[in-house]
């Protein structure tokens, strides 16, 4: 899902190149890019979501039930199978990610591929996050420090 928003939002973002450019838009095009890396990327992706998805993938993994391997990513964002608190959570980024998408997309150009440039490299790192935990989990799980979350976890 994270590559094809990638493939989806980096065309536009990259159709930057056709469009003028003023020193605002450059000042603004560098914060969304640093913002959204760390803010998305290593806060949001690498900090909570990746190690969560991961280790809600092994705990699935060890503890299998057929309706949640059918529904394993749903199972692993913690929309199914998870305590209160995380399916809440879960929802309400998800609702305000939408409304940030829909936002954005009645932005013109250049606004609109400054803002997708940002996302581009923040769920870049989010994928990168991903693999790291994944290679981490396979070597040593312990060292990832992270409730699965799941109902008489906590």
């Amino acid at each position: 899902m994270l590559v094809f928003a990638i493939y989806r939002l980096a065309p536009i973002a990259l159709d930057l190149e056709r469009s003028p450019m003023s020193q605002l838009h450059w000042a603004a095009l560098i914060i969304s890019v640093a913002y959204m890396a760390y803010a998305e990327g290593y806060k949001g992706f690498h900090l909570s979501f990746a190690p969560r998805v991961v280790i809600r993938a092994s705990y699935l993994r060890d503890n299998p039930r057929v309706g949640h391997i059918l529904l394993a990513p749903l199972f692993c964002m913690g929309y199914i199978y998870a305590t209160r608190k995380r399916k809440l959570f879960s929802i309400g980024l998800t609702v305000m990610i939408i409304c940030f998408i829909l936002i954005a997309r009645l932005l013109p150009q250049p606004w609109r591929g400054i803002i997708d440039a940002g996302v581009v490299v923040g769920l870049a790192i989010g994928i990168v996050s991903i693999l790291y935990f994944i290679v981490i989990e396979s070597k040593n799980p312990e060292l990832i420090k992270i409730s699965p979350e799941v109902p008489g976890d906590i």
